[in-house]
This record gives structure tokens, C-alpha cells and sequence, in this order.
């Protein structure tokens, strides 16, 4: 699969002594590596990258592009779309000086409570292991090393850092691992990262059994296995179960202890040795071993023209019909409309957590819309959609300083000597992970100036004993984490707010000493003022959009999810949409002429409503350009050609795989290679609101003359025809059904095809050679699938279009 290594690292390792081999195995920085000029080793710069390249700072670090959210350029279907998104996050990188993305993430989406799935392709092996090793190649080329994460097993959130995900060995490599291997097999990924939960006993920075075992051995795997940031717990099971690397550093489990543990036979050094290997073939792989690589200084800057385009162009593409009755999408943008929602006006871009970054701007859909529809839009407010304030946006607050949207943030050592003052314009700000000053913060003084008149709410976010000053109303209390999340004081911070009456130009002035010890993670925390208008009643706001849909030609409401449920270290408890939001769905449709949803949400949703209005596009989260995406697809400019990456169960519960929370620590994968839809269609669960691969796009489509073609491995090839007034891109899916039905169907291939309004198309679609293979556990080697079965050739396993026998 993958070449042989250099042998230049290999030389350099020889040249080092024990602990200096050992001292290049753990992190320098939160996201560095340390230089070794001995053996000509400069700093490696890693950066969190699944939807922008964030650079050094977990927070208030650079601007940069936020591109839209894995499910939505994974709902393209499009090799060649995503090896664009590995070029552009690649530039991205190469501007910043970076030199390893960490992304793609390549685990499943299980069930669909998971909050990172809008971090993963897909629930299929064969659709996430493909358009990952497109990403990756695309980012490679350019010189940056990609990072497939996390392995393995690792579909949800739920007490992540300790869950023991039990599955059996079969559905492991034919499911979980399957996408791992693709990106490594087609694309040679240059490194991997190992998660933070257990699998079947072990954890996965131990794991010799995958890491030494399967990628390193069986693959043949010469790229190197990191650590998930804190996930390393020992020094010898670690260092002899596979991992290569600790992050972050300079502290760790290894050093010394592994040091030791090499000198007392523990660790053979020859262990070792391959660890430094690795680690200095990335290096040069990427640039930072032996004379430095020049990088190009003319790339697009994130709110260029050129970037605008792009985020724009593969936000919409991403985008799924889901259902367009009478044809009222696209909209004629000669009509009134009447766009409702809170995520019309506060449109959300990203998920939470490391996916998060500091881009240039975030278009809404209301911006959006506007700029396109001019007067003939109007737009009103929803329903309140969060049980959790977020930092204030929008130019809510402005820093007393400079008067730019954001706060003033002064950070104080214990003698109250001033270490740094900050603009921070996302209202939020990292201390104590990636600090650019000598000293330790003691305290930090937020303020900002209130940019409303009358009811506000005001609060603070970060972990310590606070006073918060407004008007002439003073307040002091504690925050503390709840105890029961890794990492909140960095993920999910405490909250806590207040409604005021203000005037413009108030002064909100907050200060917390950060408590010492080990409570903050890491010695890190996040803090920040939270600042919007006041809640307004939800029949308010409800009798408000009803109005509104009356008088236009069409409504718009858009409806989704927040970083409340789509984030990192938190699992969704329910599909259902947040708040009153089918209420408000609901009254709109019974006013309006027409009524199209927009579903600002990753992943699935349950829509009672869904027959009641007249069309309903998937939006995913589509970045920056988020309002220009959603207008472009709503109005034609961009076909939302999508096709669904998950399957979308009827109500809660209703899927092959549903509940995240461990039973005495364990999470059994009992379904096996049933989830998503090869659940459904055995019957394991009821029939779906929408399959996996369902997208209606804007054409029509008819299929005939599907035959088989042997070869390499089995084809098919069929006509297709749009039959539709408008030029549309058709995704032809190809099924393999077992003749065994203890093996689940499962997606063969795939082939996308760009067909003018009236014409047809012969689209051949090859199967791949590794979803014939079938793991027998008995002779512990790969075997081939039951003979017989049949192919389908279908849009989605809901619509069928041929049935071909394999003989």
C-alpha cells in the first residue's frame, strides 16, 4: 500500500541518544513540535483544520476561512470537490506556516445523536474513506500532511474520554476501519490520530492490536500515529501499543517515565527508534527537515474574491432538496418573500468546539436573501432556539477602545502588572492554552460597550469568582464546571447572565480571578461576555411571522440546530429541533401560499411537518458565505445538488443504532454491520424519512438499459435522462445486496454526471473490489462475499431504479 520509508530519517535517528529521541516523541506547544538542530529539525506547526485552519491559538488567533461543515461538502458526493477543499485548506495552512491540518475526521456517524458527526462525512465506509482520500490528496500535493481522526471507533461523545466501545472484529475492519484504510490505501494520509476512548478493553492510545497490528502492520503504514490532545495515560503500553507521538506538550505521560522504561527493558529502543522515524519522515515530508520549504506568499486571503466564490459554490452544491412539490424551488426572484426564523438572522456557520475558527465575517440568510431580493423581502425574527447564551455578536458589543465590534480584554498577573490587552471580536478569548507572554493570569477585566437601548441580557462564560458591573448594578458570584464533561472549561464553559435595561453606550465591564490548581483543563480556560436582546414571547413572534407569510408570495422559514447540540464533548439527547420551531413551521404553512423550510442543521432532524409544506432544503452549515449559499441554491444560481450522507429516521429511536450513553462504561455496537441504512433496509428499523443518498436536485430523471460489465471488479453501466427543463447533476448509486442477508447491503459506487435539460447520459459506475470482501474471524483473514445477490442501481434506497442479478 504505502512506500517504504526514506532512509534519511531512518539515518538521523541513529545520531540521537536515548533521551533526546525521547524528547521529540512528546508535543513542545499546545500545537508544535520541538526543532532539534542537531539533525536539522525545525519546529513542526500543527493546526486544527475539520472546517478552517485555525492556526496556533485555539481562540482569537488569526482570521481565517470557514469553510462549510464536513456532511455538507461530503453531500456533493464529489471526489473532486473534496480534493479542492484539501487544496484550499492546504493554502489556508501554507499561509499561516503550518504544516499539519488535523482532519480529515473519517468516523462514522452511528447514531445520529452524535454531537461531532457534522465533523464526519458520512455513516457510510465506502463514501467517507473515498472523499477523505480525495481531501487528503488534495492537501498533500500542495505539501501539507492531513490527519485522518479518530481512530477508531469513535461515534460519539458521551464520557469520551473513558467509554469502551465494544464491537466484534468483523464489523470493526469491514465498517469502522474501512475508511482509514481507503484514505491510507489511496492516498497514503501522512498521520493519524488515535482517539480518546476504549476499544473492547483497550485504549485506543494502547492499542497495539489496530495501531501495530492492522495499519501499521497489515497496512504497511509508514506515516505516524498521534495522540488526541491528553488522551496518553501511560508511557510503556503506549509507547509499545503503536502511538508515536504525545500532544500536547511539553507535559506528558512519556519523557522521563519512557526514558526509564526503555532502560529497565520495558520498551525495546528499536520501538522507539521507529516512533522518531516516523516522526522526522513527516518532517520531511512536509517541509521541516533539512532546508526549509519556501511557501508561496500570493495566496487568497480568506475574504478574497476568489475565496467568496469557492465557499459559496461548494456551500450550495452541498445543499439538499429534500422535497420540491409543484416545483416552487427555485424561486423566481420576481416574488415577495417572507423569510422567519432565528436562524435566518443569526444563520449558524459551524459546529462547536476545536471545528470552531475566527473567519472574516458570517454572511446570514436575511443578508443573503437581501442582497438579491432588495425590498421585495421582509424579515422577522423566530422563536428563541438556545438554552444557553452565546457570546455577543453582531456588533452588540464594541470594544471601548477601538470601537470595533467585540471586547477589551486585560489580562493581569497576581501583583496586577498588565500581561496583555486583547480586541477580541468574537466576545471570547482562550487564556492559558496558547499565551504569547511571560507570567500566569490571575485575573482578566472584559468590557464592551452596549450598542442597544432597552432590554438586554448580559453574562459572562468562563470558569471563576467574577464582578460584573452595568449602569450602576453590581454583581459577584462563582463558576464552576459541572464535573460531569472533559475539557469544559475549554468546550462548554459555565455561563451565567441577567436581564438589564440599558441605554446605548453602556459600559458592561466584567472580572474574574482564575482559580488556581488543577481545576482550569490543562491549565486553560475560556472566557467571555454574552450580550443580545431579550426574549420576546414565542406566540409574539409566532403571530409576527404568520403575518408576514400572509402578505408574501412565499415563506422562507428557516429552522435548525445550534452548537448546543452539534459540537464537541456533548451528545444530542433528541432529534427533534430545539424550542417552539415546528410551532412556528406550522403556523407559517397554514398562512402562507407557499412554504419552503431551510434546515440549518449537520445532521438529521425530525420535520412532523415535512408533508404540510411545499419544499424543504437540507443546508447543512455552510460557513462563512452561509446566507450567499443558501440564496444561490434557493434561487437556482447553484444547484443544491446534494444527496444525503445519512439517513434521516422518522422520529427518535427509530434508527438501527440509537442511544450514545455507556452502561457500566461500555457502549456495545450490538447492531454490527447494520447502522444507518443497511439497518433500515433489513428491516431492523422502520422505513426512513429519507435515505441515505436521496436528493432531488432540479431536474427529473428517467433510467433504462442498466447492465452489468465485468472486469476488474463488477460494473454497471445505464442511460440516464433529464427530462427536466433545467441543466442538473445526477449521482447514479450502485447497491450490493448479498445473496446471505446476515451481510447488510452496502454501497458499491457511485458516479456523478452533469446532464443539459432533455438529454441522456451512459454513466458507467465500477464497484469497489473492497465491498466484496467479507472478514471470517475463523481463518482471521479476508474472504469474499456469498456468491449470487444482486446489484441495485438506485437514488437512494428509497428509489430504486434497476435490480441486476449477479450470476
Amino acid at each position: 500500500m504505502s512506500t517504504a520509508p526514506e532512509s534519511e530519517p531512518a539515518a538521523l535517528v541513529k545520531s540521537l541518544d536515548l533521551p533526546a529521541k525521547v524528547a521529540l516523541l512528546t508535543g513542545a506547544t499546545a500545537f508544535t513540535l520541538a526543532p532539534r538542530e542537531s539533525v536539522g529539525l525545525g519546529e513542526v506547526r500543527l493546526s486544527d483544520g475539520p472546517t478552517g485552519v485555525r492556526g496556533l491559538k485555539f481562540s482569537g488567533g488569526r482570521v481565517v476561512a470557514l469553510l462549510p461543515n464536513a456532511t455538507l461538502l461530503a453531500s456533493s458526493w464529489s471526489e473532486e470537490s473534496l480534493a479542492e477543499v484539501g487544496r484550499l485548506l492546504a493554502e489556508e495552512a501554507l499561509a499561516q506556516g503550518i504544516h499539519v491540518v488535523l482532519g480529515p475526521t473519517v468516523n462514522l456517524h452511528r447514531s445520529p445523536l452524535g454531537g461531532r458527526l457534522f465533523e464526519a462525512y458520512s455513516e457510510d465506509p465506502l463514501l467517507t474513506g473515498r472523499l477523505a482520500a480525495a481531501y487528503v490528496r488534495g492537501m498533500q500535493e500542495l505539501g501539507v500532511g492531513a490527519t485522518l481522526k479518530h481512530l477508531v471507533a469513535n461515534e460519539s461523545e458521551t464520557d469520551r474520554n473513558t467509554v469502551d466501545c465494544v464491537l466484534d472484529e468483523a464489523t470493526l475492519r469491514e465498517v469502522y476501519l474501512l475508511p482509514f484504510e481507503i484514505a491510507i490505501d489511496d492516498a497514503d494520509a501522512w498521520s493519524v490520530m488515535a482517539a480518546y476512548n476504549s476499544v473492547n478493553g483497550v485504549t485506543a492510545t494502547e492499542h497495539r492490536h489496530v495501531n501495530a497490528g492492522i495499519v501499521k502492520g497489515e497496512w504497511g503504514y509508514r506515516g505516524l500515529i498521534m495522540s488526541d490532545w491528553f488522551a496518553t495515560r501511560t508511557a510503556t503500553a503506549a509507547a509499545n501499543g503503536g502511538l508515536d507521538l504525545v500532544m500536547p506538550g511539553p507535559d506528558g505521560p512519556w519523557g522521563d517515565a519512557l526514558v526509564a522504561a526503555v532502560r529497565a527493558g520495558e520498551v525495546d529502543e528499536s520501538v522507539i527508534d521507529d516512533h522518531v522515524g516516523r516522526l522526522l519522515l513527516l518532517a520531511e515530508r512536509v517541509g521541516a527537515l533539512g532546508t526549509p520549504r519556501d511557501h508561496p506568499g500570493d495566496l487568497p486571503a480568506p475574504d478574497s474574491p476568489v475565496r467568496r466564490e469557492q465557499l459559496t459554490r461548494l456551500a450550495a452544491q452541498g445543499m439538499t432538496v429534500l422535497r420540491n412539490e409543484g416545483g416552487v424551488l427555485p424561486l423566481d426572484p420576481s416574488l415577495t418573500v417572507a423569510l422567519a426564523g432565528r436562524h435566518a438572522v443569526e444563520t449558524i456557520g459551524m459546529g462547536g468546539g476545536s471545528a470552531q475558527v475566527n473567519p472574516p465575517y458570517q454572511v446570514s440568510v436575511a443578508e443573503g436573501l437581501g442582497a438579491v431580493l432588495g425590498d421585495r423581502l421582509t424579515v422577522v425574527d423566530g422563536v428563541e432556539v438556545r438554552t444557553r447564551p452565546v457570546p455577543a455578536r453582531g456588533g452588540f458589543l464594541t470594544d471601548p477602545v477601538t470601537g470595533e465590534p467585540g471586547i477589551r480584554v486585560v489580562l493581569r498577573d497576581a501583583t496586577g502588572t498588565v500581561l496583555e490587552q486583547r480586541h477580541v471580536a468574537a466576545a471570547t478569548t482562550m487564556v492559558g492554552m496558547d499565551d504569547d507572554f511571560e507570567g500566569t493570569v490571575a485575573t482578566a477585566v472584559l468590557s464592551g460597550i452596549v450598542t442597544r437601548s432597552g432590554a438586554v441580557e448580559l453574562g459572562v462564560l468562563g470558569v471563576g469568582r467574577w464582578t460584573v458591573r452595568t449602569g450602576g448594578d453590581e454583581r459577584s458570584f462563582e463558576l464552576r464546571t459541572s464535573g460531569k464533561g472533559f475539557g469544559e472549561e475549554v468546550l462548554t464553559p459555565p455561563i451565567s447572565t441577567h436581564v438589564y435595561e440599558v441605554s446605548t453606550g453602556t459600559l458592561f465591564e466584567a472580572t474574574v480571578e482564575l482559580p488556581a490548581g488543577t481545576e482550569v483543563f490543562g491549565g486553560a480556560g475560556q472566557f467571555g461576555l454574552i450580550g443580545h436582546e431579550a426574549s420576546r414571547e414565542t406566540v409574539d413572534v409566532i403571530d409576527e411571522a404568520v403575518r408576514a407569510a400572509a402578505s408574501a408570495d412565499v415563506a422562507v422559514v428557516v429552522v435548525g440546530l445550534t452548537e448546543e447540540q452539534e459540537t464537541e464533548a456533548v451528545d444530542k439527547q433528541t432529534l427533534h429541533l430545539p424550542g417552539a420551531q415546528n410551532a412556528l413551521v406550522e403556523a407559517v404553512a397554514g398562512a402562507a401560499r407557499h412554504t419552503v423550510v431551510v434546515v440549518n442543521a449537520a445532521t438529521p432532524v425530525i420535520m412532523p411537518w415535512r408533508e404540510r409544506v411545499d419544499a424543504v432544503l437540507w443546508a447543512g452549515l455552510p460557513g462563512q458565505e452561509a446566507g450567499h449559499a443558501v440564496a444561490a441554491a434557493l434561487l437556482g444560481t447553484v444547484e443544491p445538488a446534494g444527496r444525503l450522507v445519512t439517513t434521516f429516521p422518522k422520529d427518535d429511536g427509530k434508527s438501527p443504532a440509537w442511544s450514545v450513553t455507556p452502561v457500566d462504561g461500555v457502549l456495545a455496537y450490538e447492531e454490527g454491520p447494520f447502522l444507518g441504512y443497511r439497518g433500515h433496509f433489513a428491516g431492523r428499523a422502520p422505513e426512513p424519512a429519507f435515505w441515505l443518498g436521496h436528493g432531488l436536485g432540479y431536474g427529473r430523471w428517467e433510467y433504462a438499459d442498466a447492465r452489468l460489465i465485468s472486469g476488474d471488479s463488477l460494473a454497471v453501466i445505464v442511460t440516464v435522462t433529464n427530462t427536466g427543463d433545467r441543466e442538473s447533476r445526477e449521482v447514479v448509486q450502485v447497491y450490493l445486496q448479498p445473496a446471505n442477508l446476515a451481510e447488510p447491503v452496502r454501497l458499491a459506487g457511485w458516479a456523478g454526471v452533469t446532464v443539459p435539460a432533455g438529454e441522456s447520459a451512459r454513466v458507467t459506475v465500477e464497484t469497489d473490489r473492497r465491498m466484496w470482501r467479507k472478514w471470517d474471524t475463523e481463518a482471521n483473514a479476508w474472504g469474499r462475499v456469498a456468491d449470487g445477490g444482486e446489484l441495485l442501481v438506485a437514488r437512494g434506497l428509497g428509489d430504486i431504479r434497476a435490480v441486476l442479478p449477479i450470476g
